[in-house]
């Protein structure tokens, strides 16, 4: 069983920054996916960005050249290093531990883009 820690959202002002983390540990096994899904009220689970352990990142079209993520594989972590946030990039986002055979999803962690 994986174990997942968020931190790292907040209340920020478009054109801002923020800087997700998430750390896992239990069983967790060294070939893996590891991101971020969002979801924001009224709206369906949406990916955002993932990374392999062999740093083989996938973005959402609507982040791509604002986010960036990036994990440090000793410390089974991922980071989203989120700028110029827009107000449409307001919702829950959530934290994915992703193996061949299973995924494993954090509480999440509210990002608040507001003026």
């Amino acid at each position: 069983q994986v174990q997942l820690v968020e931190s790292g959202g907040g209340l920020v002002q478009p054109g801002g920054s923020l800087r997700l983390s998430c750390s896992a540990s239990g069983s967790t096994p060294g070939r893996n996916r590891m991101g971020w899904y969002r979801q924001a009220p009224g709206k369906q689970r949406e990916m955002v960005a993932t990374i392999g352990t062999d740093a083989n990142a996938d973005y959402a079209d609507s982040v791509k050249g604002r986010f960036t993520i990036s994990r440090d594989n000793a410390k089974n972590t991922v980071y989203l290093q989120m700028n110029n946030l827009k107000l449409e990039d307001t919702a829950v986002y959530v934290c994915l531990f992703q193996t061949g055979w299973s995924n494993s999803w954090g509480q999440g962690t509210q990002v608040t883009v507001s003026s």
